[in-house]
């Protein structure tokens, strides 16, 4: 894998993506893995026909389709630092969840990239009362 700025959401997006290519011979459901580009600072023109075009304030970053255990697929908010959720983010979240998906708040791509593997290869070992979880 190479070097990634881990200062901000951005790097540990990379690299998990980056550690996704590696591990898809063990895990070909991470092909279908991938972002939601809902977040970032754009200019006022370009965010205005983004939300024209359907962008949504608080979609999780990674979203997973693949079902384990009962749920329809993964959300991941991916967070780098101290940030947190914002009100937006866990109103999605919670509406996901409520929807049958599982969701998580992973702090760094190495949590979120644990999470996924036991989704994808422990599914026994996922919460069946899921709430929202954070992992750090």
């Amino acid at each position: 894998m190479r070097n990634f700025r881990l200062d901000d959401e951005g790097g540990h997006q990379e690299a998990l993506f980056s550690w996704a290519d590696y591990q898809l011979g063990r895990m070909p459901e991470l092909e279908y893995m991938h972002h939601v580009p809902n977040g970032g600072k754009r200019d006022k023109a370009t965010a205005t026909v983004l939300k024209r075009q359907g962008v949504k304030a608080g979609v999780p970053d990674v979203v997973l389709p693949a079902a384990r255990a009962g749920y329809h697929g993964l959300y991941i908010e991916l967070k780098a630092g101290k940030n947190t959720t914002t009100g937006n983010q866990k109103r999605w979240l919670e509406y996901l969840r409520r929807q049958g998906y599982y969701t998580a708040v992973c702090y760094g791509w190495q949590a979120a990239a644990e999470l996924i593997e036991r989704y994808l290869l422990h599914p026994e070992e996922l919460a069946r009362e899921q709430k929202t979880i954070t992992m750090r």
